[in-house]
């Protein structure tokens, strides 16, 4: 199998084996050159090229493009600067209440909970974890934890651990029938898996844009259900979180009546330029096509680490399976395969005691043999 995309696009497929998009993405080309290009032209110009207008409208091109890219609304997303600063502020304004539990699993990455176990201690609500091991929880083990007494289920659509895939309408329908929130981290699907956000259910779905959306750091996007947008407060403001932003007066707050009221600040705006334009060139090529492409390889990959006899812990069956791989060799430590790896030009990452393989759509069939024989040669 060829990759989806040129060494034009992505420039440094042709100096790398890279198998490591899960911990960051190479960089689309396309959002590269927009990044530098509207930095320059701040620098040179100022507000001769950015003006007021143009900062009210600097978040529409990232609006439209993820609303594609979720089957939402331009008006249904906000952007901010990281995952980070939007699961805080959602996470404030939910502001689970004393008595109630907000629900997470053992093996989430940890940025995904931290906010709400902030809140959590400010309130006096619960964090409960169900369980894992080796970056796996039961699904209906998850899904029957979540009761009455559940305020917000904070799940990872994609665990970053083993790249266990989460049905988000099932867990959505469950919240849903409890009176809880669903509050997805995309960060480890969004580009690589099909997402309809309105479709599925959730009341919230966060991602940055350095990984699978093959974006730069420094830009995040953010679904919000209609449902919420006129009803939840945002736990961050600023003067970009009123309709008027450029009224500056003190005495107002007047919020939008869409997702754009958590947008609440400037940012290094041109990222969200950036973001914009590798997610319009996702979109080009097609997520479906992408997810197919990842997980044929991941399929060759598969085959390639049983011959060897690794111990992969990732699911593989259809429900679960992503295009993120982890695997231990017997008798050799991962940080030894990771390093044996590396020598060879092949990127990828340690985790726990676990080597991972992530695989995107600038790789090929020749990139996961490469790493095969890599490894057969360690053996």
């Amino acid at each position: 199998m060829t990759a989806l995309a040129s060494t034009e696009d992505f420039p440094a497929t042709a100096q790398a084996t890279y198998l490591n998009t899960a911990s960051v993405a190479l960089m689309f080309s396309g959002a590269q050159v927009a990044i530098d290009e509207w930095n320059r032209q701040v620098a040179e110009r100022g507000t001769v090229f950015f003006d007021e207008v143009a900062e009210q409208e600097v978040f529409d091109p990232l609006h439209d493009a993820f609303a594609r890219l979720v089957s939402a609304t331009p008006n249904d997303i906000a952007v901010a600067s990281s995952a980070t600063e939007q699961l805080a502020t959602i996470a404030w304004a939910v502001m689970p209440p004393a008595g109630t539990r907000v629900l997470t699993t053992g093996i989430v990455f940890p940025t995904t909970i931290y906010p709400f176990a902030r809140v959590a201690r400010h309130t006096g609500a619960e964090v409960v974890f169900v369980p894992g091991e080796d970056g796996y929880v039961e699904a209906e083990q998850l899904l029957e934890a979540i009761d009455d007494s559940t305020s917000v289920v904070c799940l990872s659509h994609v665990e970053f651990g083993s790249g266990q895939l989460y049905d988000l309408a099932a867990f959505a329908e469950k919240c849903h029938e409890h009176g809880a929130l669903l509050v997805v981290d995309a960060t480890q699907s969004a580009g690589a898996i099909e997402i309809d956000a309105p479709g599925s259910g959730v009341d919230v779905l966060i991602t940055g844009g350095y990984k699978w959306l093959c974006g730069p750091f420094g830009a995040s996007v953010m679904y919000v259900a209609p449902h919420l947008q006129k009803t939840l407060e945002p736990g961050l403001i600023g003067f970009r979180s009123n309709k008027d932003i450029w009224k500056l007066d003190v005495d107002y707050q007047d919020y939008p009546d869409s997702a754009h009221r958590f947008e609440f600040s400037t940012m290094a705006y041109g990222n969200a330029i950036g973001l914009a334009a590798a997610v319009d060139h996702l979109a080009s090529i097609g997520v479906e096509t992408i997810a197919a492409h990842n997980l044929a390889l991941a399929d060759r990959l598969l085959a390639g680490l049983d011959e060897l006899g690794a111990n992969v812990v990732s699911p593989r069956n259809a429900e679960e399976r992503t295009s993120i791989v982890s695997a231990r060799m017997p008798g050799i430590e991962s940080a030894e395969v990771v390093k044996h790896l590396g020598a060879a030009n092949i990127v990828v990452s340690p985790r726990r005691d676990l080597f991972r393989f992530s695989i995107h759509l600038y790789n090929s069939s020749d990139d996961i043999d490469v790493a095969l024989e890599s490894l057969r040669s360690l053996r």
